[in-house]
């Protein structure tokens, strides 16, 4: 895998096809390149290349949960106990339910998200994940967005200073 550029040194190009790819990972490359103006050997190049760098790294089916059989949608905060972190002491396939673990800053070392069929799976899950620590369990009522896509452009946000929080320094001479 190649980490020569940043992700930060994607051309406009790059971001048509990774929109493009995004949207419908199924498209070909004479499809992407209609709709980017490109060749298709020319697309196929250049999603090669985003490929070698570690850009794109896979193409999934998406699928619903609930309709899979799996209706229930939990985020857990872990507080692993000495000696029996999640992380250190087992894997993986100790957990199908797990489908994203964070490691975390603050009083909780990580958030997992986890997928149960009903709540007497999701409390078999809280059971055995519980054998590491404490935990904080946040069940999903309903997702209200969700999006994943890597956007190119993102607004400046500012950051607003604090009223209050301010300090003014007097010069020494007493002027202000």
């Amino acid at each position: 895998m190649e980490f020569s550029r940043s992700a930060g040194d994607l051309d406009d190009l790059d971001w048509k096809l990774l929109d493009e790819l995004q949207a419908d990972a199924r498209l070909s490359y004479n499809e992407l390149a209609r709709r980017v103006h490109l060749s298709a050997p020319a697309v196929a190049d250049r999603i090669r290349r985003l490929e070698r760098r570690g850009v794109i790294v896979g193409y999934q089916a998406q699928i619903d949960p609930t309709a899979a059989g799996f209706p229930i949608q939990a985020y857990i905060q872990l507080r692993c106990a000495s000696g029996s972190c999640l992380l250190k002491s087992s894997a993986a396939e100790d957990y199908p339910e797990v489908v994203e673990i964070a490691k975390l800053s603050g009083q909780h070392c990580s958030m997992l998200k986890v997928r149960a069929s009903s709540l007497a799976h999701l409390e078999g899950v809280l059971e055995q994940i519980g054998k590491h620590g404490e935990m904080d369990t946040h069940i999903v009522l309903s997702t209200q967005y969700h999006d994943e896509r890597v956007r190119r452009d993102h607004p400046d946000r500012p950051v607003t200073p604090s009223a209050g929080w301010t300090r003014t320094i007097q010069s020494r001479s007493g002027n202000s």
